[in-house]
């Protein structure tokens, strides 16, 4: 994790990138969960759940690859 003029991340963006990665892994477990939970508390249909739950999922990655783009560029 070193930058090209051999400079550390600041560890404010360190924190930022593990808090990052973290918020993904949540939107992509929670899109999960809310697909394979049978007895979802909100009254939904069983297709609005699963598109309830891939949109979580498509969110959490356009959050990583913005998340990677962004480190990308301070890098």
């Amino acid at each position: 994790m070193l930058n090209t003029n051999n400079q550390q991340k600041s560890p404010a963006k360190r924190f930022l990138f593990v808090l990052g990665l973290a918020m993904f892994a949540f939107y992509f477990a929670l899109g999960l969960f809310i697909i394979f939970w049978k007895d979802f508390p909100l009254a939904l249909t069983t297709t609005y759940r699963i598109l309830f739950g891939i949109l979580l999922i498509v969110y959490a990655f356009i959050r990583f690859i913005r998340l990677l783009r962004n480190n990308a560029n301070h890098a």
